[in-house]
């Protein structure tokens, strides 16, 4: 008689695990609760979107050294930062579409593809036209690859702890922009202003390593691609704007609008208004924005906590109003004052991060699994678009107001946000397909 043991059943690990194997409580249950696809997904987003975040903070940490070199006044480097976002909105919008239609992972990797390639390209522009041209290509890949890996990861994440999961996703945004300014301050340090920006722009490169990781480690989740080809209008703008969606389409592009209208008021402008302004040098610069930075990461991986205990609405309007609160008081910090200015970074940073911890799980709640793609990446990026007036108004204004004066734009933003979640559902605790 055979003594052989029967073989053992092949495990899935594609879905989350449970409380039998391991339990989901404690300051990383969530990410236990992935599972193993889920914690591979989780990796790749949370990679994509730090080299996003590097990419596209090549510009504004090299913003003076540009206007420099090519004589632009304060208008036209705002430009950049408006055409990188608007572009961004078409490229957000195709990259969802790509996502419900041929699935996530190889919607994310063609995103992280299209931004490294013209990063790079722009460290060889020759004039300002071409540099502006090629930023606008780059924003094509930067508008999607947010919303293709916050859906990637929701679809993998439980209900009860998706909010701090996607959080913790956008803090590695804030990883990418320490990276940025680390870099910055050594190239800037050992080269001079001519050559260091275009070396910064070189080393966006970087992103094109995860694509090979990500094409061998990383699936879609199986119960939400399996749902999502069941359906007919996958992928379908049309849908997004039937009766039952279109309300939600609406608000849901206003509160990024404001969101992000603030957000990237601060995050094009403050480089600039430190070293011109403040007067303060490359090292000093990367000093002040450490403080900025590390607030915002805890800011990112706080909110993400709270948008699961608070719910998501609740999170949004209380960040509203102290990201616009802290604003008013850092552009209107007295000269001389540099100590409370470096202090006060780190609520600065806190507050205008911890706003978007919520984000990739409200929007990816506010859609069903056959247009959630679309959707998010619709409302996400063409808020992200229209938000671009407000760097702009900041550079234009500059001259007369000062840049400092000018970043009120950024509070006008944040009250918008709040606004719009008067339109919009509570989803905390939603499954998803």
């Amino acid at each position: 008689m055979s003594t052989t043991p029967p073989p053992q059943a092949q495990i899935d690990d594609s879905r989350p695990a449970t409380t039998e194997h391991t339990s989901d409580d404690g300051a990383f249950g969530w990410l236990r609760a992935l599972g193993p696809r889920g914690r591979r997904a989780f990796t790749g987003a949370f990679g994509g979107y730090a080299l996003d975040s590097y990419d596209y903070f090549t510009l504004p940490l090299s913003m003076v050294a540009l206007s420099a070199y090519f004589g632009l006044n304060s208008g036209q480097t705002g430009l950049f930062t408006t055409v990188t976002l608007v572009v961004s909105a078409v490229g957000g919008a195709l990259a969802g579409v790509l996502a419900d239609r041929v699935g996530r992972v190889k919607a994310l990797m063609v995103t992280v593809i299209t931004y490294a390639v013209f990063t790079v390209a722009c460290g060889f522009a020759p004039n300002y036209e071409t540099l502006l041209v090629f930023r606008a290509l780059q924003g094509l890949g930067f508008g999607g690859e947010w919303a293709v890996g916050a859906i990637l990861v929701a679809e993998y994440a439980s209900a009860k702890h998706r909010g701090r999961t996607l959080g913790a996703i956008q803090s590695s945004w804030a990883v990418g922009w320490g990276l940025a300014v680390i870099v910055y301050t050594l190239v800037f340090s050992v080269a001079g202003d001519d050559l260091a920006w275009r070396i910064m722009f070189w080393t966006g490169a970087l992103p094109a390593l995860l694509v090979v990781w990500l094409r061998r480690s990383v699936h879609d989740a199986p119960e939400a691609a399996a749902a999502r080809e069941q359906s007919a209008e996958k992928g379908s703008f049309r849908a997004i704007f039937k009766p039952g969606l279109l309300r939600i389409t609406l608000f849901a592009g206003l509160l990024s609008t404001g969101v992000q209208g603030g957000y990237y008021t601060l995050a094009t402008w403050v480089p600039t208004y430190l070293k011109s302004e403040r007067d303060l040098s490359v090292v000093g610069t990367g000093g002040y924005l450490t403080f900025l930075i590390s607030g915002a990461f805890i800011g990112y991986l706080t909110g993400g906590y709270l948008t699961d205990k608070l719910g998501r609405r609740r999170n949004i309007w209380l960040f509203a109003l102290l990201s616009a609160l802290c604003i008013l008081a850092y552009a209107n910090i007295p000269s001389g004052a540099n100590t409370l200015l470096l202090v006060l970074g780190f609520p600065l940073g806190f507050c205008m991060s911890a706003i978007f911890s919520g984000f990739g799980s409200y929007l990816s709640e506010l859609y069903p699994t056959a247009v959630r793609g679309t959707g998010q990446g619709f409302t996400y990026n063409t808020g992200r678009a229209v938000g671009a007036v407000f760097p702009t108004m900041v550079g234009f204004l500059a001259d007369s107001w000062g840049v400092g004066g000018a970043l009120v734009f950024g509070a006008i933003g944040y009250g918008i946000a709040a606004l719009a979640l008067l339109g919009l559902p509570e989803t905390r605790g939603k499954e998803l397909a």
